[in-house]
């Protein structure tokens, strides 16, 4: 484990100078906890590397939503990179500046679309040409011009997970060069956008900058031929995706990608923006989880602890791995084989499958590491579990900034027709 945050005193693990085991004591399991020291340390070392030249750095709402987080980024002069309302009103209410919020995304409704006008957002990152129709005209009904950007798919491959991969052709995401020169042009024609900026993104838990630059270069050729048609752009939007260790992965570190940005940006002097997310904040956090049953199968053994694939989906939904540590290390202890799985009724339900962990008992507690990225946001309440409380530390101190859910806030907005006990 290589974390400044959270690491092991005698043989108890620490958040920064609080015992994880006193926040399960306090709040219970499972549960997030989140160490602000490390989110404070990783936006500061992109902001420090892109020195004197003009840049935001939008994080990426998706990975971490939660308003603590959110409010502790924008006090440090973050922006927000967002996919839907309901991010734009988390970033608001979380005090981040509409003008520094790029709004991106492949199915904005128009009611999105519109509220994010009224807020005066920075940019669309426009990913089709009937959105930027439809954009158009919402603008025109409201009276407001619309900053744009589009967003290219360039066509690189980042050599991540398929299901996190955003750049190739068959994904989904963004408008081919040709497609975005159209959609330019037509943009361009518009008394209601206002073209400012292009926009990139290749993928997730990207390890290398070697995409990122292929990336950039493709942008740079569209830029030229937009320069020749009389378009020059204020903005260089060139998404997020670097990685990070979860297990023995070797990233680059901010410092080193923003190098090979601004190498391929010296002659250029258009403000960069970049969207990390998973950067920032995923070893910032980690789950704690409490072992519930040890069982022993024909095949195999079990911890069978209180998180579970609803808490955490990424195990079960990428085979992605997370470090495992017990709270309390056990001195001279043979570990054994288990599969570490949660309460729900699916053999998906796993946080780690053959996995070597030192000899543990029932109450005993377990930390899911790197689990501050992807882990709440996609969270559920599958087998109406409740959703798991977060808590952020801050040196000796800790806050929970969200309660556990309760079995009433699972039914609540749900109804039973009066008419339903007539029809029986």
């Amino acid at each position: 484990m290589k974390n400044e945050s959270f690491y092991y005193k005698g043989n108890e693990l620490f958040c920064e100078q609080v015992p994880v085991s006193e926040i399960a004591k306090t709040v219970g399991t499972p549960v997030y906890c989140y160490s602000s020291r490390h989110l404070i340390n990783r936006f500061k070392a992109y902001d420090k590397a892109f020195d004197q030249r003009d840049h935001l750095i939008c994080f990426a709402v998706k990975a971490n939503s939660n308003l603590a987080v959110l409010n502790l980024l924008a006090r440090l002069g973050a922006g927000a990179d967002i996919v839907s309302g309901g991010e734009l009103f988390r970033a608001i209410k979380a005090g981040i500046p509409s003008r520094r919020i790029v709004y991106s995304g492949v199915g904005k409704t128009k009611a999105e679309m519109a509220y994010a006008l009224k807020e005066d957002i920075l940019m669309f990152n426009v990913e089709s040409l009937e959105e930027l129709y439809e954009l158009e005209a919402i603008s025109k009904n409201l009276g407001k011009r619309a900053r744009i950007s589009i967003r290219v798919n360039p066509d690189v491959d980042p050599k991540t997970h398929p299901y996190i991969s955003t750049g190739l052709k068959k994904n989904k995401f963004g408008l081919s060069a040709p497609q975005a020169l159209m959609a330019y042009q037509k943009a361009n024609e518009s008394k209601w956008l206002e073209v400012i900026g292009i926009d990139c993104h290749i993928g997730s838990q990207i390890l290398e900058t070697t995409p990122f630059i292929n990336a950039f270069e493709k942008m740079r050729e569209l830029m030229n031929e937009l320069s020749s048609m009389g378009i020059e752009l204020s903005y260089i939007d060139l998404g997020g995706g670097l990685g990070i260790s979860y297990h023995q992965e070797t990233p680059p570190a901010p410092g080193d990608y923003v190098a090979a940005i601004l190498a391929l940006a010296k002659d250029l002097d258009q403000t960069i923006i970049i969207e990390p997310g998973r950067s920032i904040c995923g070893n910032s956090g980690i789950l704690l989880t409490r072992l519930l049953y040890n069982k022993k199968g024909s095949m195999k053994n079990f911890y069978v602890v209180d998180g579970a694939m609803n808490d955490l989906g990424r195990p079960s939904l990428y085979d992605a791995y997370h470090e495992i540590l017990p709270v309390i290390q056990k001195a001279d202890s043979a570990d054994i084989l288990v599969d570490v799985v949660g309460p729900i009724c699916e053999t998906g339900d796993f946080l780690a499958r053959d996995r070597k962990l030192p000899p543990l008992s029932k109450g005993e507690l377990l930390a899911v590491m790197s689990a501050g990225a992807y882990g709440f946001t996609m969270s559920s309440n599958y087998n109406s579990r409740p959703k798991p409380a977060e808590v952020m530390v801050a040196g000796e101190r800790f806050e929970i900034v969200r309660r556990r859910q309760t079995y009433e806030d699972l039914i609540q907005g749900e109804v039973i027709p009066e008419w339903e006990a007539m029809s029986v």
